[in-house]
């Protein structure tokens, strides 16, 4: 019984490291926020939030934060799954994410009216 449930928790580990480890390098990384005007700096900001909130819900649809069936948090780690899940996102966004960000405020920015 003990191993199950350790097993579990080393593969749920093992899953946020990895995938921690697939965002983009550093150098992919998004512009800097102040190098851009303030109607851009907002813009990018809503583009990162979303990228954050899509790759939350690509992590629920892994199962990351899916409570164990044996010695579980109960209905609280249920509860509060989804803002561990929602902050591990904004830490990949952060890192570089997957790059939707960016893409997301090159159409935000043309909606806009601001020259591309």
């Amino acid at each position: 019984m003990f191993t199950a449930v350790g097993q579990d928790a080393r593969n749920t580990v093992q899953f946020e490291r990895f995938a921690m480890s697939t965002v983009l390098p550093q150098s992919a990384a998004l512009p800097q926020h102040n190098a851009l005007p303030s109607q851009e700096v907002a813009l990018m900001k809503a583009a990162r939030e979303l990228e954050a909130n899509f790759l939350a819900e690509m992590l629920k649809s892994a199962g990351l934060g899916e409570t164990p069936e044996a010695f579980g948090g109960g209905a609280g780690e249920d509860q509060f799954a989804s803002f561990l899940r929602l902050e591990q996102a904004r830490a990949m966004v952060d890192a570089g994410g997957i790059g939707l960000a960016q893409s997301l405020f090159e159409a935000l920015k043309e909606r806009s009216g601001a020259p591309v």
